[in-house]
């Protein structure tokens, strides 16, 4: 099954993360900021191993067309981790040591998860998180309220992130299935391990980063209390989603049968047109239901 979509690494563009963006840059909201905040710093090192787990398969692939795929996938997550760098910085200068979130990640992925498993294990690892951003993608630009109060520059970021996201979302899975040929078993552990042990790390990062901003313990007790619901309840962040979610774990899945995100031509052809990636973030925002 081919790709819908043409994986095209966009390179050098400016969303003015150094500019004035707020600190609770998501509507003030402390919470809200520093989970997605907490994603960012998760996303270089995350990057760097996506693109080692697809590498490792990358001289077993002989079909030109996959391997033009790998190649483009790595240069758009390359571009993601540089970005998402950038995007670090931020919290460098509010206090937040980014460079120690990054070591401990760095040491479990590379120290311990790519050492000692073996590579159809973190490669299954890899396509399962390329699903989880992809519907993500779906998830915070198809509901028009969910991004609604952020600032327009960190919205463009994300949005510009989850399109190629979507892009790029079946290449891992392709490698898994067609080079690697991961089972059914190994793949669905997969999902459930990423799942569980992404959403704990960048729910500690998100504890680690309101207690370096000086809430109290009780304050981020509260924080956290309607936070959860905000995430994992009915309407949040990922409940709307949980029927893409869930097909992952049906035997014959593959990721293009979740079909296209209705308002991805729309970004495309602003971002072609103008050049701007946060012009055609307003209008993916716009365009959500």
């Amino acid at each position: 099954m081919s790709h819908a979509h043409q994986i095209v690494p966009r390179e050098q563009l400016d969303f003015g993360l150094d500019g004035d963006i707020p600190k609770y840059w998501f509507g003030g909201d402390a919470f809200k900021s520093r989970f997605f905040d907490a994603m960012s710093t998760i996303f270089p090192e995350g990057e760097r191993y996506f693109i080692s787990c697809v590498r490792d398969y990358r001289d077993q692939v002989t079909d030109p067309k996959l391997l033009q795929d790998i190649k483009d996938f790595m240069r758009q997550e390359g571009q993601h981790g540089i970005v998402h760098t950038q995007y670090n910085d931020r919290l460098k200068a509010q206090g937040i040591d980014v460079a120690m979130l990054e070591k401990t990640l760095k040491h479990i992925l590379f120290g311990i998860i790519r050492k000692h498993l073996p590579a159809a294990v973190t490669l299954a690892d890899t396509a399962a998180s390329e699903h989880m951003t992809a519907i993500m993608a779906h998830g915070f630009f198809e509901r028009k309220e969910v991004l609604a109060k952020a600032d327009p520059r960190m919205r463009a970021m994300y949005a510009w992130h989850a399109m190629e996201e979507i892009e790029h979302k079946a290449v891992a899975f392709d490698v898994m299935q067609k080079v690697a040929k991961v089972g059914y078993l190994r793949r669905v552990m997969a999902m459930a391990i990423v799942t569980i042990a992404f959403n704990i790390h960048a729910l500690l990062i998100t504890r680690y980063m309101l207690k370096v901003d000086g809430f109290s313990r009780w304050q981020r007790v509260k924080m956290f209390a309607k936070g959860l619901g905000w995430i994992f309840g009915p309407g949040g962040l990922y409940m709307p989603i949980f029927k893409h979610y869930i097909q992952y774990y049906k035997p014959g899945f593959h990721p293009w049968q979740g079909g296209q995100m209705k308002s991805y031509d729309l970004w495309l052809d602003t971002f072609n047109r103008t050049g701007d990636p946060i012009a055609a973030g307003e209008v993916l925002h716009a365009a959500g239901a």
